[in-house]
């Protein structure tokens, strides 16, 4: 299914994933789409973030390239986002010197 400007979007309605998963985003407009959401991220980092810890956005690999489907991706963003704080956690207080 080509979209304007050649490029071809990949939805998860593709595969045989059973889920709704939404489209699958390259590794950059993931990034491009995490920063719309407040979590700035480049692309580097996410690569590393599948390689080396377990706590990066989930990942679907097509022939070797990473997709990231845009659903999860949002889900994950958000629980990145922590809550309004107005001082240092109790534990952070502790550790102050002065």
């Amino acid at each position: 299914m080509p979209e304007p400007g050649g490029a071809t979007m990949i939805s998860a309605d593709d595969t045989t994933t059973g889920g709704d998963e939404g489209e699958f985003l390259t590794r950059a407009e993931a990034a491009a789409f995490l920063s719309a959401m407040g979590v700035r991220m480049k692309t580097a980092t996410l690569a590393r973030l599948w390689s080396t810890a377990s706590d990066g956005p989930p990942v679907r690999h097509i022939r070797s390239k990473p997709y990231y489907p845009q659903r999860l991706l949002g889900d994950w963003g958000r629980a990145q986002i922590s809550d309004l704080r107005t001082g240092a956690p109790p534990a952070a207080q502790g550790r102050r010197r002065g």
